[in-house]
């Protein structure tokens, strides 16, 4: 699951057009192979039938809506997190009312942020989350 949706990840980084049409209603071989091997994935690991679904639909929502925001903040290192994020601030205005978003800008340079680390940092936790589930077998709330 971890190598399939970094993968999906990079596809998606390299083709940001894709992203909006991904759960489209005309969706193409390829998205439908994918959809295929994710569900064949999750369960041949012994997931129940709407625990895979549950599965899928919150690594779907992390995968598209983390390549959604790369594409929007358009930024390949922590020096360009930081600029972005500099440029950002300058457009909200009143920076005293809002002091996290500027230890943002002021610190994000110096973080050493790389948005593949940050992506793997959620996926594990979402993947973690999800072999719980899977051993407990507990359904969500």
């Amino acid at each position: 699951m971890r190598r399939r949706a970094i993968s999906a990840r990079e596809a998606l980084k390299r083709h940001g057009w894709a992203i909006g049409m991904m759960e489209s209603r005309h969706p193409g071989p390829a998205n439908l192979r994918n959809h295929n091997a994710v569900m064949g994935c999750l369960r041949k690991a012994g997931f129940p039938f709407e625990m895979a679904i549950h599965a899928y639909s919150v690594q779907d929502a992390y995968i598209y809506g983390f390549a959604l925001q790369e594409k929007d903040l358009a930024f390949e290192t922590a020096d360009s997190a930081g600029e972005a994020a500099q440029r950002r601030a300058k457009t909200i205005g009143a920076l005293e009312n809002y002091p996290y978003l500027v230890e943002i800008a002021t610190k994000l340079p110096e973080s050493g942020y790389d948005n593949a680390a940050e992506f793997a940092w959620g996926l594990d936790l979402i993947l973690d989350g999800l072999e719980q589930r899977r051993h407990s077998g507990a359904a969500p709330a």
